[in-house]
């Protein structure tokens, strides 16, 4: 592929559009698709305890401090509602940690996963859209269509590449509020058209 930047832009906007024709065109079955939501790990869904509160579990402390992170507060019950609402549940990370390992921890918690993508999976998929400057995160390669990270400049990245993003401070005790706000936005896209 090209790595001229506009042409790459060309692209993405016109693979955009036909996805969002595929999902407006008429058929027999008047339900949306299923709304795919990544979430960031670092200060989003790991939180350090001075920034925001962790969830409880029932396994001692030592088995987290060996076996994973704390999770943030309200990350199971918001993982519920959104599965409620048809959501599909990804992690899309921009550190090493493995898809095991991810995994592992979530369900520590008692959060499951649909699918997971780190810093290896990032940089196989923007090899394959031929990016020249690529962005920290690139949610349309894997088909989700919201992302929720801490990052100001995944926003501002999401912007540029067209993709959306809801930023969440760790310090926000309504980030799942904010997170089921832009469902319901995206939701009213789909039917609104």
């Amino acid at each position: 592929m090209s790595g001229d930047p506009t042409l790459n832009r060309i692209r993405h906007f016109a693979g955009k559009l036909t996805q969002g024709a595929r999902r407006l065109a008429p058929g027999p079955v008047l339900r949306h698709p299923p709304i795919r939501i990544s979430f960031d790990v670092d200060d989003t869904l790991a939180c350090q305890p001075h920034h925001a509160a962790a969830e409880h579990s029932r396994l001692p402390a030592m088995v987290h401090r060996w076996l994973g992170e704390p999770l943030r507060t309200g990350t199971r019950r918001l993982t519920r509602e959104l599965r409620r609402q048809g959501c599909s549940i990804w992690v899309y990370t921009s550190s090493g940690r493995t898809p095991s390992y991810i995994r592992r921890w979530l369900l520590l918690y008692g959060v499951h996963v649909d699918g997971i993508v780190n810093s290896v999976r990032h940089s196989n998929a923007l090899t394959v859209h031929g990016f020249a400057n690529a962005p920290s995160k690139f949610p349309p390669a894997f088909g989700i269509d919201l992302h929720v990270d801490d990052s100001e400049g995944v926003r501002i990245e999401g912007n540029d590449y067209g993709f959306r993003v809801v930023v969440v401070r760790p310090d926000d005790e309504n980030w799942a509020q904010r997170v089921i706000d832009a469902v319901a936005e995206i939701r009213g896209a789909y039917v609104g058209g």
